[in-house]
């Protein structure tokens, strides 16, 4: 198929981008959407071209690594999926295909479509992790957890931290992974000791890093690519409510 790319261009973090057509002929309907912008690198190098610059790793929709906006929809227009394991087959010849980053100020471009997404480290690095010392690791199967709960947490955990849901959020919030990440921990018997002061403190941390706040869109449900619920963030939004009215303790 012959496509016209309309590709987001910017040389670094405080340049000033545009987009930039490109014409890309005989690519495979077979071919995922990355080894479509892996032709177009090959061919730019070819006639001496800057390639233009994104974020891959996995390329099975595991690592979260990849991501961009696609004619307006983080990760292209099929749900579930990430970038990466979006095929050209989902287009037709002769179409004309918009590709930006993310859009956010917690996630500043790095460079093309590659963006800084650290913020979502140091949120998690504010608490998303259970510190308390339990001694040695006990056998599995000696912490009875309902099957309901295992499952709900692993819903949660599921998350890959793309930044889908910030970039589809019309105020580029980051409540739903950070409702995640505090999920998958404080419906856990083990995340139970700093329940109240790990969503305290991810919530800061969140807000620290400039993203906005959640006015209950529900766009980020429908572009996380693991399908996690906005109902992590009403359960966090309790959790707060709680930390709050105890201090946090």
């Amino acid at each position: 198929m012959n496509l016209k790319l309309h590709v987001w261009r910017q040389s670094g973090p405080n340049a000033t981008g545009r987009f930039v057509a490109y014409d890309v002929d005989e690519i495979s309907s077979h071919a995922s959407f990355l080894e479509m912008l892996d032709v177009l690198n090959l061919r730019l190098v070819e006639r001496g071209e800057e390639p233009v610059a994104f974020e891959h790793d996995c390329r099975e929709g595991i690592c979260g690594a990849c991501g961009v906006v696609i004619d307006g929809v983080p990760h292209g227009p099929h749900g579930g999926i990430t970038t990466c394991q979006l095929h050209m087959r989902s287009f037709n010849d002769g179409d004309e295909i918009w590709i930006e980053p993310w859009r956010a100020t917690g996630f500043p471009v790095l460079k093309d479509l590659v963006v800084d997404r650290s913020s979502f480290d140091r949120i998690v690095q504010s608490g998303g992790f259970i510190s308390v010392s339990t001694g040695n690791a006990p056998d599995a199967n000696n912490i009875p957890i309902h099957k309901d709960v295992a499952e709900h947490a692993m819903d949660a955990a599921a998350c890959i931290g793309c930044g889908a849901c910030v970039a589809a959020c019309p105020n580029a919030s980051a409540m739903l992974f950070t409702a995640a990440k505090v999920g998958h921990l404080g419906v856990l018997p083990q995340g139970q000791p700093e329940r109240r002061d790990r969503v305290s403190a991810l919530v800061a941390q969140m807000d620290q890093e400039g993203f906005g706040s959640c006015t209950n869109h529900g766009a980020c449900q429908n572009a996380c690519p693991k399908e996690i619920s906005v109902d992590f963030i009403a359960r966090m939004n309790r959790d707060l409510r709680c930390a709050l009215r105890r201090g946090g303790d």
